[in-house]
Formats: structure tokens, sequence, C-alpha cells
């Protein structure tokens, strides 16, 4: 069963192959979604300070009954700070809404802030961020570290500066964007690359050609979708408080043959809907 099986980072530690995402899902919603989510075995809870509900994702772990090192939980330091103090002060503050004593993940969520998203160069800034994380990893606080949103110039910016090499980049992937040379650049930087958002925000659940792939396996789209995201070697984080969609985003054990995984890596999809307006889905 895939929530049995981990992924070993490149400093040695584990992190589950499936994780629960918590973006949109709010404070009190999210403090019901992790229990109900560890109950049925998940172990990789992934949040962040602008998703609002690290409040409620830590009450969820502290009460769901199983063992804090058990479990995998992540969040991410704010996109719009760009500096070591309020890097550091963030860090510290995640900690403490979390109720956690440590994380197993901490990221930098975006190269750079929300209202400028793929714009101006915030090297400097990111690598100050940086610098913060590699002081709370040194202390203990974060036991892992690395970046969200990420692009080849933005990690070589890291990797040129650091002490301790990002283990991570957690990016938009899912069937109808795959970005293929990115991947091949983080798998050779020994980068772990997690999937958000690996059922493209529900708009893949509209695309006729995926869901005639998905017929053909006898699985739903949100499956096929977990399951390509598990082939290319990353960890998918599909969002649900539905404890029932929880344990079908488990159930993936089936294997996409090389002509369809092909097929469904060739296909683009550029238009989410309604979501079009945040910065991730812009095209950008």
């Amino acid at each position: 069963m895939i929530l049995n099986e981990t992924h070993t980072l490149a400093n040695g530690h584990a992190i589950p192959k499936l994780g629960l995402g918590t973006w949109f899902i709010e404070d009190g919603a999210a403090a019901r979604a992790v229990p109900a989510a560890v109950e049925i075995g998940y172990r990789n809870i992934d949040t962040a300070q602008a998703y609002g509900n690290e409040h409620g994702v830590g009450k969820g772990v502290r009460s769901c009954g199983v063992p804090r090192e058990e479990l995998f939980i992540s969040s991410k330091v704010a996109a719009e700070i760009k500096d070591h103090r309020k890097a550091a002060a963030a860090i510290d503050a995640s900690l403490t809404e979390l109720g956690l004593e440590y994380l197993d993940l901490m990221l930098i969520h975006s190269p750079q802030p929300w209202d400028d998203w793929r714009g101006g160069s915030y090297a400097e800034g990111n690598r100050e961020v940086w610098r913060a994380l590699e002081e709370a990893h040194r202390e203990g606080k974060i036991r892992s570290i690395g970046v969200s949103n990420f692009q080849r110039q933005d990690l070589e910016n890291i990797l040129s500066a650091c002490t301790v090499a990002p283990q991570v980049n957690q990016i938009l992937l899912h069937i109808g964007s795959t970005p293929d040379d990115l991947l091949l650049y983080c798998e050779e930087h020994h980068l772990l690359v997690e999937a958000y958002s690996p059922i493209a925000h529900g708009e893949i659940l509209r695309n006729t050609e995926v869901a005639a792939v998905a017929e053909r396996y006898s699985v739903t789209v949100p499956q096929l979708c977990i399951r390509y995201a598990l082939q290319l070697g990353t960890v998918p984080l599909p969002k649900t408080t539905n404890p029932e969609h929880m344990r079908s985003n488990a159930q993936v054990d089936f294997v996409i043959s090389d002509s369809d995984l092909e097929f469904l890596r060739s296909l683009k999809i550029t238009d989410y809907g309604t979501f079009s307006r945040f910065p991730v889905f812009s095209g950008k």
C-alpha cells in the first residue's frame, strides 16, 4: 500500500510517498481532516503560513493518536518574506502556531512574492531566507529544508551560496503540466520533487482524454493523476477533507504503461477556469 512506502531524502530522512495537501482547507476543517487522514494511514501532512490553517493542522496532529515521530509535517515560509530576520521569526511563529517542537520539512513558498509572480529578482532575499532555514535546521527546529515553485535559476541561486543544499522542491505538477527539464535538474541535484495540485485543482476532471485512459484502467481520474505523479518519482499532495476521497486517493496499486505514461506526459492543460487568477495557475 502506497501509504506505507517512503522516499529517502538526500539527508537520509524518510518521507512518505503520498501526502495530504491542505491548501484551501480552513482552520477548523483542517483540525478534523488531519486525524481522519491519519486514521486511514496518511503520515505526510503539508501546510503553509499562507494557508491560514497551521493552527488547525497542528491541533489535528496533536489529537490524532499517532506518535509525533511517526508523522511527517511540512510548512512553508510566506512568499512575501525575503529577509533573514523576518524569516527566522516566521519559522518560530509556525512552530508556535502548529504547537510542535519541530517540523520535518520547511520550504520557501515561492522565489517571488505572489504579487510579483515570475517577476523581479529576489536572489539576495531568497539567500537570506535560506540562511534562516539553515540556522533553524542546525538548531533542530527543522529536520529537512527545501523550496517551492523554484525554477532552475532560483535553485542555482541557493545552491551557489548554501551550506545545506535543498532537499525538496514542491511544484505544480499534474497530467497536462509536466516540467520535464526541471524534473531532470532536480533529480541531478538530489532534490525530491513534491507535486501539489496533482489533480490540477479539479480542472482535469473535465478532460475527456484523461477520463478515457482512466476508464481503461478501471480507476478514477484522481487515482490516475496520483499514480502518474508517483510514477514520475514525485510525492503527490492531493487536497481533500472527505475521508472517502482520502481512501480512494490512496488506492493506486496499479501501473500506467509506458505508452500511456508518455501520452499523458504529452498533454497540455493551461486553462484552470476560475482558479486561473491564482499566480501558480496563471501560465507565467
